[in-house]
């Protein structure tokens, strides 16, 4: 029965040729709708998600700020002060930190040779090639020897090379920074970057060298990243550790800055989703147009044939029968139509390439530009909307024609 509907709907859509042919390229039109547009909410928040792995996603950052409440006999407006205590004291007491460092940082002047320029210097851990989500283009990262033996060495961002050496290769070269003499280990690759504070000019030392520049006891920041899917008991533990140790109100969020990016990833995660349903809905309104069209060229094909449906019915098919007729037919050009509309997603997704997104407001920002992805989550989703469009535009003239008097169809002219 199945290749009898089948044959019967090829023989239909081979007889009214250029008919089906219209039809099939709006619903074509509608379901590469649905796919591209599908792909643009994917290629979206894939492009959000590389540009927070950019700086690390499961990452908090402390900065010491001034209390705005009063808290245990202490008057507001006391300054909050970090000290290398407070790292132990977190590393001991939260153990989902999976690495943390202090940041002691100076405005610094480098120079090499007879240039010479403004830069900031960064003290910190080694570690922090982890916390921050560093990526090597030249060297190594300073380690743990270079921390204990307070090793002058340096490692330079991108733009920092560029500025000193001008293509040379600084490996092993010596600058000096505030006059002190510093050896090139290491060459960052390029980060994303915006705005005006440009970390591909930062400067890496180990944080014990730091003390040769600044007065590092009090710490300018404190970063940590952790294994945990609940960072908010993470920034709520931090609080209560910390305002025990600096007797400040754990609620004054003045008296700590905690800088949480998984709160933004979670708040951009649903704004992807929620753009991700719009779109759907929209395709979903094309296509539904194909859909119409579809529907009234079946009624169409339902007049025309009136007097084939009489014959059919007085030689015995019964209501299904003519039903599953038209509903085949419907479906056939449906899905025809819809596999044409997918390779034309396809090819369109791999014509257009990179649409411009971070990259306008950002240097180095390529990664945070969307791309089309049609995956297979996309394709389904695609189908299920085509074949419920689909099936309701065919109902409709199916049950029509199968609901003919059989009588009133052999008189029909």
């Amino acid at each position: 029965m199945i290749r009898d509907l089948l044959q019967e709907s090829y023989d239909a859509m081979r007889h009214n040729r250029r008919r089906t042919a219209l039809t099939m390229l709006g619903m074509a039109w509608g379901i590469a709708t649905v796919v591209m547009l599908l792909a643009y909410g994917d290629g979206f928040g894939r492009a959000c998600a590389n540009i927070f792995a950019n700086f690390g996603t499961r990452l908090f950052i402390m900065v010491p700020g001034r209390s705005s409440m009063q808290s245990g006999g202490e008057k507001a407006g006391a300054q909050i002060r970090l000290t290398l205590d407070d790292i132990d004291l977190l590393t001991t007491n939260i153990p989902q930190i999976t690495h943390i460092t202090p940041d002691c940082f100076k405005t610094a002047t480098l120079q090499y040779d007879t240039r010479s320029y403004t830069m900031n210097v960064n003290g910190e851990y080694a570690n922090t090639f982890a916390i921050r989500a560093l990526t090597l283009d030249q060297g190594r990262f300073y380690n743990s020897q270079d921390q204990a033996q307070r090793a002058r060495v340096a490692v330079l961002g991108s733009e920092t090379r560029e500025k000193l050496f001008s293509g040379r290769n600084p490996l092993g070269e010596h600058i000096r920074i505030d006059g002190i003499g510093f050896e090139v280990i290491g060459i960052l690759a390029p980060k994303m970057q915006a705005g005006d504070d440009n970390i591909n000019r930062f400067v890496y030392i180990p944080f014990t060298t730091m003390s040769d520049l600044k007065d590092t006891h009090y710490l300018d920041s404190v970063w940590f990243n952790y294994e945990s899917n609940d960072y908010q008991r993470i920034e709520q533990s931090v609080r209560y550790i910390m305002a025990a140790q600096h007797k400040f109100n754990p609620a004054d969020r003045r008296a700590l800055l905690v800088f949480n990016l998984m709160e933004q990833v979670h708040q951009l995660q649903l704004v992807t989703i929620g753009l991700k349903v719009l779109l759907a809905f929209i395709g979903t309104l094309t296509l539904g147009i194909g859909g119409v069209g579809l529907m009234n060229i079946m009624l169409v094909s339902v007049t025309q044939r009136t007097r084939e449906i009489g014959v059919e019915k007085a030689l015995g098919a019964r209501r299904r029968h003519i039903f599953l007729q038209f509903l085949a037919e419907a479906l056939a050009i449906t899905f025809t139509g819809g596999l044409l509309g997918i390779i034309l997603a396809y090819v369109v997704a791999l014509t257009v390439g990179r649409l411009t997104l971070y990259s306008a407001m950002a240097k180095h920002a390529e990664a945070g530009d969307i791309r089309l992805i049609i995956n297979p989550l996309t394709l389904i989703v695609a189908v299920l909307i085509l074949t419920a469009v689909g099936l309701i535009s065919g109902m409709v003239p199916a049950i029509r024609a199968s609901r003919l008097d059989p009588i009133e169809a052999l008189r029909y002219e």
